[in-house]
């Protein structure tokens, strides 16, 4: 938490806000940045945030920051208010049987209503030919905009506290959630701000790559070595033939992700030999180099080429290939022994 609290300065409820969103009643909770990140830019943003800034900003361009008086009501400021004056029964409902997730969604359902009723009614349009209208759908948008700082107390306080300061208002409790005079004609606004912030997606970039970072090193710590294979006898493992040879040529094969050709100095001559290490070096990495090989494994085609050996490598505890190569520089064909 310390961490997330210096990465993301001021966040506190973001991190809140998505945590209650997908807290599950019978699971652990799971959380991933990619979500982090859709649902305070799709949903703090785009929706609560938005319909904040706009009725704020409509306010201070048009009525110098003071709320206005309401006039007739149609029919749609009706229906409006009816929804968010029952909006406290509602989260009431769902707080008192632990149902979190759903409390916290009715309250964003409340800023939904007051985007929505925004973009439907469109105050900006009727400023040159309607006045009074606009006063009145500023109004209830400002109204609406006092009841979320109520609503979503719960679940996020610090931005509640700020919009309460941007609205100017001070002393309202839960009881006054679902009212729709809790800002008076002529009350004097702050100025506005953004209540939230979009989050970019590289931001959340090197919050995924420390994760992954963090998981190879709890990986590399519990990593346990597999167990010893069966015993050979002596004489077999003096069968093989393991020598120093010195790479030529290098480069991928068409088609075949996974694998290079190799062209590789073995004291004697050239010879071909095909390895599955592709994905782990590019060509121009082992050209020159100098790799340890099986010189005596039975020819066999791959991808219609016929290597002619096998190159060593160790495995790591990722799955990760590293070529076997001598500390220092030896005669190509030197037997390891």
């Amino acid at each position: 938490l310390h961490e997330y609290l210096d990465e993301f300065p001021g966040k506190q409820d973001v991190l809140r806000y998505v945590l209650t969103a997908n807290a599950p009643e019978t699971k652990d909770n799971d959380f991933t940045w990619k979500d982090f990140q859709a649902r305070n830019n799709n949903e703090l943003v785009a929706i609560y945030g938005n319909f904040v800034n706009r009725a704020m900003i409509l306010t201070w361009k048009h009525f110098d920051g003071k709320v206005p008086a309401t006039n007739d009501l149609t029919d749609y400021d009706k229906e409006t208010l009816k929804e968010f004056t029952n909006i406290k029964t509602a989260v009431e409902r769902l707080l008192d049987t632990f149902r979190f997730r759903d409390a916290q969604k009715e309250a964003m359902n409340l800023a939904r209503i007051g985007n929505k009723y925004l973009a439907d009614t469109e105050p900006w349009k009727l400023v040159p030919t309607d006045i009074k209208r606009v006063k009145t759908i500023l109004n209830i948008s400002l109204q609406l905009a006092a009841n979320l700082t109520i609503a979503f107390e719960p679940f996020l306080p610090f931005s509640s506290e700020k919009l309460r300061r941007m609205l100017n208002i001070n002393g309202v409790n839960w009881e006054d959630l679902g009212k729709a005079n809790l800002l008076p004609p002529e009350h004097q606004l702050n100025t506005p701000e953004l209540l939230f912030e979009k989050i970019e997606d590289n931001v959340i970039e090197v919050q995924i790559q420390k994760l992954l970072d963090t998981k190879k090193v709890n990986e590399a710590s519990e990593y346990k070595a597999k167990p010893v294979r069966a015993n050979v006898e002596f004489d077999d493992f003096m069968k093989l033939d393991i020598r120093v040879g010195t790479v030529l040529e290098c480069r991928k094969i068409p088609k075949a992700d996974k694998l290079l050709q190799f062209k590789i100095d073995d004291g004697l001559e050239a010879r071909t030999i095909v390895s599955g290490i592709a994905q782990y070096y590019n060509p121009e990495e082992l050209t020159g180099k100098q790799v340890c090989f099986v010189a005596n494994l039975a020819p066999r085609a791959l991808k219609g080429i016929v290597s002619e050996g096998m190159i060593l490598s160790a495995e790591d505890y990722d799955g990760n290939l590293a070529v076997v190569m001598p500390e220092k520089k030896m005669k190509a064909g030197s037997e390891v022994k």
